[in-house]
């Protein structure tokens, strides 16, 4: 009788287990589902406000070529009597790499060097008449003065003698032209002889010995040298959007498909004029230069490469997502900046021109220059915050008082390009001291970077405090694509901004 209380009392714990694991897992999907269905609903995805660089660059393809591609022709037909070079061999200037059977060039040259010496002949004999018609008339003269003669006779012998002057002009026009005979017939001659016009390597042959070569209006192409290949060159094809940011001598990165895990560098050297449209696509050449001092990169060879427009270290940058965020109960424009923050813009400003000054290797001179003109910046700032204070302090006793006095709040902020304007007067004014100081490339840099932190623009973006959205303007400066430099007050490193909503998860 004892052992039918235990087997029910087993049925019923076995019966009571089930139902407690059920009501476990149930409790556990209303907490997950709920909570992930409330921040669906009220959560942000954010990102923190980092430091360091933002690195702005062009994309392009083009072609390596040597500096300099000589096409070697000839001057002169003929049968070619020796080759001397091949593909890839290094030749001199000046250096033999082809001759053509000179025999019938000789030939020329010796038929002309007889006229030559005819035509000197003529010119003798034309001398020696002239001294004997010189000699008669002189004669004559005399005796036409003591009346021995005829007046007729002294007259022919007077003829006589500028005749013979003229065959001695006509005998020298004579020698002359035998003479640019004889220079033309050796000048072709020693163009029978194909000498390299630069030092370089032979690029392409295009004939072989006992090839019969004719120059005609089209001078035949026989040799293909390129320069020196220790300094080579691409020619890149820019796009008419980007080419207004390209300038002489920003660097450029880019690699070839023979060498995927090396970079290489070079120099923009020349912006050429000379627009190409390819199916309504405008790009503009840009020339660089690359140094190929081992003669590892190859005339010909493809190159992909990056012209760096801005490299900025050290700088706060927020990833540009949270640029494009908006709260979907947000309404209205950004309010202007108010006196305050121009004051505070005016502080962030003076330490990014600091970080300017510092990378430019000032002298001592200089660096007092500008040490004077941040110092009356930073003065003028702190007075601005001071008297902004002030008066939203003032303000806040006027709305206190049922707004006594007519004061309106805000006031003095000033935003747009006009702002812009005023902000970039000011510096030029305040650092055109320190500037005069400055190299022209110095000032090139200094000029650059006071126009990008003048004409910055400002851009709300919405930081979260306390779970919420809180708008802040900041000025933004370049972009890399996936994350832009912040300038001015409003954020800190380490702070969260907003890049989206949470994703919300459907509910089974």
């Amino acid at each position: 009788m004892s052992s039918l209380p235990r087997v029910q009392a087993t049925a019923n714990r076995r019966w009571l287990w089930p139902v407690i694991i059920f009501a476990l897992i149930a409790a556990l999907a209303y907490w997950y589902f709920g909570s992930s269905a409330d921040k669906g609903e009220q959560g942000y995805r954010t990102e923190a406000v980092t430091r360091g660089e933002i690195r702005t660059a062009i994309s392009a393809t083009g072609t390596l070529s040597a500096t300099a591609t000589v096409d070697v022709g000839t001057q002169v037909s003929g049968i070619l009597q020796s080759v001397d070079v091949d593909y890839n061999d290094a030749v001199e200037k000046d250096q033999i790499i082809a001759s053509i059977d000179p025999s019938t060039y000789q030939a020329r040259l010796a038929q002309a060097s007889a006229s030559l010496a005819s035509a000197r002949a003529g010119l003798n004999e034309a001398q020696a008449s002239a001294r004997n018609a010189e000699a008669d008339y002189k004669r004559k003269a005399e005796l036409v003065k003591r009346q021995l003669i005829s007046r007729t006779d002294a007259d022919l012998a007077l003829a006589a003698r500028d005749q013979a002057r003229a065959r001695i002009v006509s005998a020298n026009a004579q020698v002359k032209q035998q003479q640019a005979t004889v220079d033309s017939a050796r000048l072709d001659l020693e163009k029978t002889v194909i000498r390299s016009p630069v030092d370089g390597v032979v690029l392409s042959r295009a004939v072989e010995p006992g090839q019969t070569v004719a120059a005609s209006l089209q001078t035949p192409v026989l040799f293909k040298i390129a320069g020196d290949l220790r300094q080579m060159e691409i020619v890149l094809a820019i796009d008419e959007a980007d080419i207004g940011q390209v300038r002489n001598g920003q660097s450029v990165k880019f690699s070839v498909d023979a060498f995927p895990d090396r970079n290489f560098r070079g120099r923009v050297k020349q912006i050429r004029l000379a627009a190409t449209n390819t199916s309504n696509v405008i790009t503009y050449p840009v020339v660089v230069e690359v140094g190929n001092a081992d003669q590892t990169l190859l005339p010909g060879m493809t190159a992909n490469a990056e012209i760096e427009i801005s490299n900025r270290e050290n700088v706060l940058s927020i990833a540009n997502a949270a640029l494009r965020f908006k709260p979907s109960d947000a309404t209205g424009e950004p309010a202007a900046a108010g006196a305050g923050a121009q004051a505070r813009n005016g502080l962030m400003i003076s330490e990014s021109l600091t970080k300017v000054a510092d990378g430019m290797k000032l002298d001592a001179s200089q660096r007092a220059a500008f040490d004077t003109a941040v110092s009356a910046m930073r003065e003028r700032a702190e007075k601005m915050r001071k008297a902004a204070e002030a008066r939203t302090e003032g303000q806040s006793q006027n709305r206190t008082f049922g707004g006594m006095g007519g004061q309106r709040p805000g006031g003095g902020g000033g935003n747009g390009s006009d702002g812009a304007r005023r902000m970039a007067e000011r510096m030029k004014q305040s650092f055109g001291p320190f500037r005069d100081t400055l190299s022209p490339e110095q000032q090139k840099i200094w000029d650059a970077e006071l126009a990008t932190l003048a004409t910055a623009k400002r851009a709300p973006v919405y930081k979260l405090v306390d779970g919420k959205p809180e708008q802040v303007t900041v000025r933004i400066g370049a972009t890399d694509g996936t994350r832009t430099e912040i300038i001015g007050e409003g954020l800190a490193e380490g702070d969260l901004v907003i890049v989206g909503s949470a994703r919300p998860t459907d509910k089974p």
